[in-house]
């Protein structure tokens, strides 16, 4: 694999290696969709109250996992570039270091679940009535559980950095299968169910599991996660050559610091674009929603959620690109890096408008499809309707910025997302709706003209490639030292 991404056709090579990418990544996301599924086929009451509360803490959770998976791109990008240097000493160094930087994040977010949950649903996002308690708990045992995102999409990158993509996305589809049953079967516990899921109670009566409502699709995900984590595990033992006793070393505070320098930025990056979607969301809960009527924030989680799939599709192609520019990089070609970069945008723009054409078709079939409330059906449709066009833009911005990252000037992509965060998308937001008092459609158009300007400065900055020439000559001087 290593020859053809440094030496293969590159547009095929590309194609060959970011595609099972997209989808392990757009596989991600269906956990959620999933759950989504499940839950809205509760209770009219029950339904509402748990597909708002996910909406949100979705965006809650994905903060942490966003934050992880920044650290792990950080180290992709440092393996790849390993990996193109021929250090292999290096790249069992790093991993295991990583590992270490894994853990110790894991541990820091159980904590945060157990004593913040309800101050953030309720103090900071404005959550209100069942959303607010249901949430909460919901919070607390994603939180608690988000060591197995955190591994899992770790573990996925190492593989991706040493030039595997299709394994992952095998096992993926494994952990959706069973999150799936597990989803039904903790959900509706020995109690009703839908018709379609007829076969769950008799299973969860004789396995003695109770009915857990929206708790059980939590369970089920953290679950599900877990198991898909042991055959991961045992790839990058047996075929890599990974984590083997004699890695078994102290933490080398060397090596953590390289990680951490350089995925910090990254993980601020994408933790600013979560909270970005998060002002929307409050912004949303706090203008069009009431103590009784929450369906504006159902509806906003459901495309949300159908966004996050888009995201991460994005995020796919982009860690393709980062592959790529790290082992060009690492063997001394940026010409070719630059290029592989422009080669994955191409492709992902085309998966983007495809996923545009998909939801803005049958915008109402997809969202009655979670939730058939007629305010709920309205609201996301009208969201879809003006953000949908833009998810091509939010496209080109995500992998280029993901290639630029993979170069590793993830303080230039840092600098670029927060300025446009800070400067445009909340004041915009917030004046749009509690200053000139406009209704939803006008605060979606914001943030669909920010997606716009995301394009437009990632391919300037792309364009000029002075981020290729001031790092490549670090990357030499890296992948010229001794492993510690």
């Amino acid at each position: 694999m290593k020859n053809r991404i440094l030496e293969g056709r590159l547009g095929t090579e590309v194609l060959r290696f970011g595609l099972p990418l997209a989808l392990g990544m757009g596989l991600q996301t269906t956990f959620n969709l999933v759950d989504a599924y499940i839950l809205g086929r509760l209770e009219q009451g029950a339904a509402s109250a748990a597909l708002g509360a996910i909406g949100i803490c979705d965006q809650l959770t994905a903060m942490g996992t966003i934050l992880s998976y920044g650290l792990s791109i950080a180290t992709g990008t440092l393996l790849s570039q390993k990996r193109g240097a021929d250090d292999h000493e290096g790249v069992r160094s790093v991993a295991w270091q990583s590992l270490l930087l894994t853990f110790a994040l894991s541990a820091a977010f159980v904590l945060v679940a157990i004593v913040g949950a309800k101050f953030v649903m309720r103090d900071i996002v404005g959550a209100k009535g069942m959303v607010a308690k249901l949430g909460t708990s919901y919070l607390r045992v994603m939180v608690g559980g988000s060591f197995t995102i955190f591994l899992l999409l770790h573990l996925t990158t190492i593989q991706r950095a040493l030039g595997s993509s299709k394994t992952p996305i095998v096992l993926m589809v494994v952990s959706n299968i069973v999150n799936f049953f597990l989803a039904v079967l903790l959900v509706y516990g020995p109690g009703e169910a839908p018709p379609v899921f007829a076969w769950g109670p008799p299973i969860a009566a004789a396995l003695h599991l109770p009915r857990l409502e929206l708790m059980g699709a939590a369970w089920a995900t953290i679950i599900a996660r877990a198991i898909v984590l042991v055959p991961i595990a045992v790839v990058l033992v047996n075929r890599f050559g990974l984590f083997r006793r004699p890695s078994w070393t102290r933490p080398n505070y060397k090596v953590l610091h390289g990680i951490w320098s350089l995925g910090w930025p990254t993980s601020v990056q994408l933790v600013v674009r979560i909270v970005a979607m998060l002002i929307t969301h409050s912004v949303v809960a706090r203008a069009f929603t009431t103590e009784f009527d929450q369906s504006a924030t159902t509806a906003l989680g459901i495309v949300f959620r159908l966004e996050t799939m888009a995201l991460f599709v994005g995020l796919g192609w982009g860690s393709a690109s980062q592959t790529f520019i790290g082992q060009s990089l690492g063997a001394g070609d940026p010409a070719r890096a630059q290029r592989a970069g422009v080669w994955a945008t191409a492709y992902n723009v085309l998966m983007m408008a495809v996923l545009f054409v998909l939801y803005r078709a049958y915008a109402p079939e997809v969202v009655a499809f979670f939730d058939g409330t007629p305010p709920v059906v309205s609201f996301a449709t009208d969201y879809i309707k003006w953000v949908g066009p833009s998810y091509v833009a939010l496209g080109i911005g995500i992998v280029l910025g993901s290639a630029i990252q993979g170069a590793g000037a993830t303080r230039l992509t840092l600098a670029i997302d927060a300025l446009i965060v800070v400067l445009l998308q909340v004041p915009a937001s917030l004046v749009a709706v509690f200053v000139l008092g406009h209704g939803p459609s006008r605060l979606f158009q914001v943030v669909s003209a920010t997606y716009v300007i995301y394009a437009l400065v990632y391919v300037a900055v792309y364009r000029r490639g002075s981020f290729l020439t001031t790092t490549v000559g670090s990357f030499r001087a890296k992948s010229a030292e001794p492993a510690p």
